[in-house]
């Protein structure tokens, strides 16, 4: 399609409620176009998890020590942290289509990078500058946001939560097989030339989007920084989504690790779970439409009920030993998680329309910080106590965090003073 320019609406004082005053109602996006998000977002996000389910392979073949092979990983996630808190900002103060192209276009480049390394310093290098470039998926979403009418902003959300977690939880298993397949950098390679396709159709058909920024990009970061201070609403999303994503990734850090010592599955079996459980990613959709007709609230408290209950099945499922109640439970789970996601951006996004990159990178970069704390919790308590441990220690976050939700007054809608 033809490339659109569409302006943000003129300066507003920041509304702390859950609606936006601009001056005009987007027109929309396609179908087509919202499906393009979608791919982008999941082909993008996967990026960060590829190595995960590979490090060991990765680290013989750069011989790096088994003790340092969670560098692999870690350095991914940490340029990803740096991205989301000091490029997803950038979006209110830069064209929102250039500023994606861009990070796309690193992407396409440190794939290669990664792809070629002989080295674990040069893998490492490029990890970092992966992880970074990763986050132009948490910049489509509030552009997307920009551009959707109010009444269509939870049901876009959700089909853009939809691909980008479902590029999460297929990442992992399409790692592992072709790894076993073809080596380690297959995936990579692939990767590489998935993403240069999704540049090639962003640059063709991504509308694009100018902010009107009245500050500069220090102030931005300070900006970013005193929202999450003073903000509430966001706060209490962050904390919502930061703990059911770590209890998310303490589940599939343990998961795998019990399913080889309770069933004795091997990397293809493990990737087929996971491909079972990736299903849950069809909560989205369905969460963006209950989002809309204003039922993120009670939706809320549902789905951190619901985390508690799934984690306290999955205890069930592997002392009986049923795989089918331990794919139920990661259903459930996977599910509730896309669905509070879908809820939480809906609600954040909506806190003000010139803020929504600052307001993104602060709620993203809590939610991806408690997401690396959990993966870290998920491997300790299940060499300490074993998959009950580590079940239990996620269902009394969920039920935490939904004790939590129970407090929430309109008042917790308002700034803290």
């Amino acid at each position: 399609m033809p490339d659109q320019r569409v302006t943000s609406p003129p300066a507003a004082p920041i509304s702390l409620g859950a609606s936006e005053h601009a001056s005009a109602e987007p027109v929309g996006l396609s179908k087509a176009i919202v499906f393009l998000f979608a791919l982008a977002c999941g082909a993008t996000t996967a990026n960060v998890y590829y190595a995960q389910s590979i490090a060991g392979p990765i680290a013989d073949s750069l011989h790096l020590p088994r003790s340092l092979a969670g560098l692999i990983v870690t350095t991914t996630q940490l340029g990803y942290g740096l991205g989301l808190f000091f490029l997803v900002s950038l979006s209110d103060l830069v064209e929102n289509r250039r500023l994606v192209l861009m990070t796309t276009s690193g992407t396409v480049l440190s794939l290669v990078w990664v792809a070629i390394s002989l080295s674990a310093p040069s893998f490492l290098a490029a990890s970092l500058v992966l992880g970074i470039c990763a986050v132009g998926s948490q910049i489509l979403v509030p552009l997307a946001v920009h551009l959707s009418p109010e009444k269509q902003r939870g049901q876009v959300i959700g089909s853009i939560m939809g691909g980008l977690v479902t590029g999460i939880m297929l990442s992992r298993p399409l790692a592992s097989f072709l790894a076993a397949q073809l080596g380690w950098r297959a995936i990579f390679v692939l990767s590489a030339a998935i993403m240069l396709s999704v540049l090639l159709l962003l640059a063709r058909s991504l509308p694009a989007w100018k902010p009107h920024p009245s500050r500069g990009y220090l102030m931005t970061l300070l900006s970013t920084l005193r929202l999450l201070a003073t903000v509430r609403t966001l706060q209490r999303r962050a904390a919502y989504q930061g703990t059911l994503f770590a209890v998310f990734n303490l589940f599939w850090t343990g998961v795998p690790l019990m399913l080889h010592t309770r069933f004795g599955l091997g990397k293809i079996g493990i990737a087929a779970f996971a491909l079972a459980g990736a299903a849950g990613a069809l909560a989205a959709p369905i969460a963006g439409r209950v989002a809309d007709k204003g039922g993120s609230t009670i939706g809320t408290g549902v789905v951190l009920l619901g985390s508690a209950i799934a984690l306290l099945i999955s205890g069930w499922g592997q002392a009986a030993g049923s795989i089918l109640i331990l794919v139920a439970a990661a259903l459930i789970l996977d599910g509730a998680v896309q669905a509070n996601q879908v809820f939480g951006q809906r609600i954040v996004q909506s806190i003000d329309p010139r803020a929504r990159g600052r307001l993104n990178a602060a709620y993203m970069t809590v939610v991806f910080l408690c997401g690396a704390a959990g993966s870290a919790l998920g491997s300790l308590t299940y060499y300490h106590g074993g998959w009950w441990l580590t079940a239990s220690v996620g269902a009394l976050m969920a039920l935490g965090i939904f004790l939590v939700f129970l407090t929430e007054s309109p008042r917790s809608r308002l700034p803290v003073r």
